[in-house]
């Protein structure tokens, strides 16, 4: 075995220390570049069993936001997300107003007044096997 000299074990211990140093150098780095800011937004939400929302029913479905109209034609939902700048609705007697900018919309969700040009969006429903409501906003 061969005598290390003082200067070749501080020559092995100052790279040993640089390697380790670089290594959670590096995973630091990529913790960073990988960290989420926020968490992924949730698309499907389950609204409960089917008779919970009786026939001529307008259900507002806060967690999402949304109302859920069940019409003698079935299922049918809308965003209460204004189409002008995203605010939430309010549902009113007639309709729905948006209190940010004042764009109204009808029953169905049909511009009445601007700023919004566009209408409500309808949020896709989905029924399962064991008849529970699934809405999709995606």
């Amino acid at each position: 075995m061969s005598d290390l000299s003082r200067r070749d074990f501080f020559k092995l211990i100052t790279t040993a220390l640089l390697a380790v140093s670089g290594a959670l150098g590096l995973g630091a780095l990529f913790r960073f570049l990988n960290y989420e800011t926020e968490p992924p937004v949730k698309t499907e939400f389950d609204i409960g069993p089917v008779d919970q929302y009786p026939p001529g029913s307008r259900s507002l479905i806060a967690e999402v936001p949304a109302v859920l109209i069940h019409s003698p034609s079935g299922f049918m939902a809308l965003s209460l997300v204004c189409t002008h700048l995203g605010c939430t609705v309010e549902q009113k007697e007639d309709g729905f107003t948006c209190p940010c900018h004042g764009s109204r919309y009808d029953a169905n969700g049909n511009v009445l007044r601007g700023p919004a040009q566009k209408p409500l969006r309808a949020l896709r429903v989905e029924i399962t096997s064991d008849q529970h409501l699934i809405l999709h906003t995606d």
